[in-house]
């Protein structure tokens, strides 16, 4: 039995190396052991560009997002004022104008 952890994006215990990198051939996720090592243990939540977002930021978002339910989209640069950070998939809680209460995923925004 391979003591290799389990994949950080699927969970799959059937991750392999490949030279300095894990591999997991069911999401093709690769990750680094080591980088993985080296991440702050409480981790926090980081937007777009690896910062770390706090309760109370101010974000804009970078991808245009199609409101489900809805026929309105968030448009790309929209600003985001004092944001709640939540745990699950979608992790920030936020308010905007014009649009109303929303759950935002942090890969989509860039902290102000």
């Amino acid at each position: 039995m391979s003591n290799l952890p389990l994949c950080p994006k699927c969970h799959s215990s059937l991750a392999y190396e490949d030279g300095p990198l894990l591999v997991c051939p069911e999401c093709a996720h690769e990750w680094s052991p080591a980088a993985e090592a080296a991440e702050e243990p409480s981790g926090g939540v980081r937007d777009a560009n690896g910062n770390v977002l706090q309760d109370g930021d101010t974000v804009t978002v970078t991808k245009d997002l199609k409101v489900r339910g809805s026929s309105q989209v968030v448009k790309v640069g929209t600003k985001v004022k004092n944001i709640r950070l939540v745990g699950g998939d979608h992790d920030i809680d936020c308010r905007i104008d014009g649009i109303g209460a929303m759950k935002l995923k942090s890969e989509f925004v860039r902290k102000v």
